[in-house]
């Protein structure tokens, strides 16, 4: 499931994060007092009804391009999301913060876009989470061409095209091709002649799914083509709710900052990456080979090599210990992973998840 609608942004008053100056881009130098920090994070993708339920294939989001706008127009960050800093001190301000998986300009085949744009409100002394929660930005059209069409234009081409360009379909071509949100017209060209066929507009997260056939299907043209038109979304949609305490479902888990901020809390979804494992009170090794079966680590990015920016989370004996842990299961670092759990204060010396009940590997 990708979650839809609009970026949830959690605002802490008066954290004290004033120990740090400089300027932001904006041309001004702010005091140290005066400073706010914004915090970015992807929304998890998962199916909340179906935690074994395959989805569709997700680009990782430390790949992600990230950027952090002031209301200048100056870039303050751009790079990927896996680079960034944990934390963004900024001066009181408007700043836009957008992330995509890849650039769309012009139609593409196998090219889908996520990500999502949202403007953010920076106070002095406050902590802001900003929650992407990055949906397909465009759409996208498949043609199936029938055995009856192929052979009544057996030398034909068929076209899709948009204002930013066209695709041209083979009739064995399987692929999605992936246009910006609009008006998308379907053109059989044959002897130098181009003919539309008709015109759709598809929007966001929509796959529209054309079956081709000549003469005797339920919907008849002027040029002796039938067409049947299924149009779907591809993803089911869920709302993010602004304020919301959150952690009680998979689809609503914590975020490693977040979860540090709700110590105590019992069974309770968090997501992050494993980064490491085989901890003590004072190290987190985080390169293979590992060990301890009875810990790993996880933090918010996948390159993470900072034990005081992890979780530590305890692997009781049983199965999840068997499916989870670093001796056993190498291949698992770097993996994205869902655990539900209790939040303690302290576990090898950093916040750390415990009494594990359920998990979701990414």
């Amino acid at each position: 499931m990708l979650l839809t609608g609009a970026l949830a942004i959690f605002s802490c008053d008066k954290l004290g994060y004033g120990n740090n100056s400089g300027s932001d881009g904006n041309g001004n130098t702010a005091s140290p007092s005066n400073k706010g920090t914004v915090c970015v994070h992807f929304v998890p993708k998962v199916d909340s009804r179906a935690l074994t339920r395959s989805v569709a294939a997700y680009p990782d989001t430390n790949s992600f391009n990230l950027t952090l706008t002031n209301s200048k127009g100056v870039k303050l960050y751009d790079g990927t999301f896996g680079a960034a800093p944990d934390k963004f001190e900024l001066d009181p301000g408007s700043y836009t913060v957008r992330a995509v998986s890849c650039e769309f300009t012009s139609p593409l085949f196998d090219c889908p876009q996520y990500g999502d744009e949202q403007v953010v409100s920076v106070e002095a002394g406050h902590e802001i989470y900003v929650r992407l929660n990055c949906r397909q930005l465009n759409a996208g059209l498949r043609l199936n061409v029938d055995y009856s069409f192929r052979v009544t234009y057996p030398d034909a081409v068929l076209y899709a095209k948009s204002a930013e360009g066209r695709l041209m379909y083979t009739y064995a071509e399987n692929r999605i091709g992936f246009f910006k949100p609009g008006s998308i017209t379907l053109q059989l060209e044959r002897n130098g002649v181009q003919e539309p066929l008709f015109t759709r507009t598809i929007s966001e997260q929509e796959i529209l799914t054309v079956n081709l056939s000549a003469a005797g299907g339920p919907i008849a043209t002027g040029s002796g083509i039938t067409m049947e038109v299924d149009t779907c979304r591809i993803w089911t949609v869920e709302n993010f709710c602004y304020g919301q305490d959150g952690g009680s479902d998979i689809s609503d888990a914590f975020s490693i900052d977040e979860a540090k901020a709700h110590v105590g809390d019992k069974g309770v979804w968090v997501y992050g990456y494993i980064v490491g494992g085989d901890l003590t009170s004072s190290a987190c090794s985080f390169e293979a080979p590992f060990t301890s079966r009875t810990n790993i680590a996880i933090a918010a990015k996948s390159s993470c090599a900072d034990k005081a920016a992890c979780i530590a989370v305890q692997l009781q004996k049983g199965d999840i210990r068997d499916a989870l842990n670093l001796v056993d299961n190498p291949s698992l670092l770097g993996r994205q992973v869902f655990l539900k759990g209790t939040v303690v204060e302290a576990y090898f010396g950093i916040t750390g998840l415990q009494s594990l009940s359920e998990y979701k590997l990414q």
